[in-house]
């Protein structure tokens, strides 16, 4: 074996574990083996060109390719160094007990059993503040004293809260020495969670509610500080005497040493980024039977492909409840003390996502679908408020024309007898009115208002003539009795044209015309979105198709 001292970062690539590697390399300690799951690592462009890069290409660091639950992949990984920093953990988003056992209980019992055959001298481990947190009351500057929760938030803290007792327990089994890391909150640049999520609940118009009266208190912790951390914890451990004896078997809280209020923190985010502070004061118990039903149709649908949901009553909890914690502990023992303070910390943030700001925002390029299905003409400016005089003027003669004759009850014929009658007598006035009255001039309307051209006749009649040969087809195709298909789709068209032929003129014009202008305007503004959730509708749909019909024809294919 070499003589270079080696460690192990467990989890090696994910977000808080890829800047103490980075760490790790640029303070000379350890050469380092990056463990993860994929068979490959796979560095983004400024990783290839930065420390981690070189490191890798030069052999101070290593990817080991590695499945936690394996026991024999995990002592391979193991074998030969001197510290391992327990970081991998299953995303805390995802309620998934078996996942998160897997990994967070099976997976530390192997890294465990590893250590202490192959006599590994230190193991960090990368614990939750959640473990003593049952986040329905609320923690004011907690300590190493409070106890684990007697129920857990989620399957992700209570699974946390296994493993830390089983390393803590570990403690000085043949000479292993064990210390657990319990960081506040994560955030930074290479986060994939937080500030992502913002930006995407921001896009979609989301972000301007706030869970809860929102003077809940927090603990963040920046990514740096935490990596710091972690080598503080391993530096005490290794310093043998008291430091050692007194940091070994304990667990620690790290946070930025400052307290936010919650929803402050995330405002600063969000208007670094260019987009509007949370404003609207939601509480909490009305959110959490929403999101119990979005948990319950995410548990039902999940395994067909819905995305992991953002509402969950865990995460409403989280978001909603008093949360800070000492690091007093830490201070003394390990010697932590942040190295980036919070609002630099954020500034570094919003600086690293600049790529996700409002004003980066991709700009559509030409008329929208909206305006397209319109005609791009004046009944598009009309739906869409383009001419926000010509919307108005509308609006005002859609409201008369209920009023005057709709909303008496009249019949189909009796109600367009008396819009023809008006119309009639207005043209008629009007063309009798001079040009100009009181000085104010009146525009007339010219007869070429009224004409259609000859090749707009021809468009309009073959297309009459179009749809009359497409249904003659239809019913031929019919009368052969074979297309059930489109049999199926007749009488689905019909039964929703004699719904709607049921309901009264009166009512389809209070619900249709305010209809069409909130439709289509909705979809002009929300366009992509909209786009966006219908594919994955239709994808979905397709994809329970296939499962379905799977499931009839497998029997069938077996016999």
């Amino acid at each position: 074996m070499s003589t270079e001292r080696w460690c192990v970062v467990t989890g090696g690539r994910g977000f808080t574990a890829r800047h103490l590697v980075e760490m790790l390399i640029k303070y000379g300690m350890f050469s380092v083996r990056v463990v993860d799951l994929a068979s490959k690592v796979e560095l983004e462009p400024h990783e290839e060109e930065g420390i981690l890069g070189q490191a890798l290409r030069s052999g101070r660091a290593q990817y080991v390719s590695t499945n936690l639950c394996d026991k024999a992949q995990v002592i391979k990984a193991l074998e030969g160094v001197e510290a391992v920093f327990h970081m991998a953990a299953p995303n805390s988003s995802i309620n998934n007990y078996k996942l998160h056992y897997s990994v967070n209980v099976e997976g530390t019992k192997n890294v465990i059993d590893a250590c202490i055959e192959l006599k590994v001298k230190s193991l960090i481990y990368t614990s939750s503040p959640s473990v003593v947190s049952d986040g329905i009351h609320p923690i004011f500057n907690g300590d190493e004293s409070l106890p684990y929760a007697a129920k857990h938030n989620d399957s992700y803290s209570a699974t946390k809260a296994e493993g830390e007792a089983l390393v803590i327990k570990s403690n000085k089994v043949n000479g292993l020495l064990t210390c657990c890391i319990r960081p506040s909150s994560i955030f930074g640049p290479g986060d994939r969670l937080l500030v992502p999520s913002l930006v995407a609940a921001a896009r979609a118009g989301k972000s301007k509610f706030i869970i809860g009266d929102g003077n809940n208190i927090y603990d963040f912790t920046f990514v740096e500080n935490v990596a710091h951390a972690h080598i503080c914890a391993e530096r005490a451990l290794a310093s043998g005497g008291e430091v050692s004896e007194r940091a070994s078997g304990q667990a620690y809280f790290i946070t930025n040493m400052e307290p936010i209020k919650f929803w402050e923190f995330i405002s600063q985010i969000l208007e670094g980024l260019g987009y509007e502070r949370p404003r609207i004061k939601i509480p909490a118990f009305v959110m959490m039977p929403i999101a119990h039903l979005v948990e319950l149709i995410y548990r039902l649908l999940g395994p067909y492909g819905m995305k992991v949901p953002q509402l969950t009553p865990s995460r409403v909890r989280l978001l909603s409840c008093n949360r800070s914690f000492s690091c007093s502990k830490a201070n003394e023992q390990l010697g932590y003390t942040p190295l980036v303070s919070l609002q630099e910390g954020i500034r570094r943030t919003i600086a690293s996502y600049s790529h996700l700001s409002a004003d980066r925002l991709p700009r559509r390029k030409g008329p929208s679908k909206a305006s397209q299905y319109l005609g791009n003409g004046r009944v598009a400016n009309t739906l869409l408020w383009k001419d926000t005089k010509q919307t108005i003027s509308v609006l005002l003669v859609l409201g008369a024309i209920y009023y005057i004759f709709i909303a008496s009850s009249s019949s189909i014929v009796s109600a367009l007898a008396k819009l023809l009658l008006v119309s009639s007598v207005f043209l008629f006035v009007h063309g009798c009115l001079p040009k100009k009255i009181m000085g104010y001039d009146v525009e007339k309307i010219s007869a070429s208002s009224f004409y259609m051209s000859d090749e707009t006749s021809q468009r309009v009649a073959m297309a009459i003539a179009s749809s009359w040969h497409d249904a003659l087809n239809i019913l031929i195709i019919l009368c052969h009795g074979k297309d059930w298909i489109l049999f199926s789709k007749v009488i689905g068209v019909l039964l929703i044209v004699s719904i709607l032929g049921s309901i009264s003129l009166q009512t389809l014009f209070k619900a249709g015309i305010p209809l069409a202008f909130i439709v289509f305007y909705v979809y002009d503004k929300k366009e992509e979105e909209i786009d966006s959730v219908v594919s994955n509708a239709l994808s979905f749909m397709g994809k329970c198709k296939s499962d379905v019909t799977r499931k009839i024809l497998s029997p069938w294919k077996k016999d």
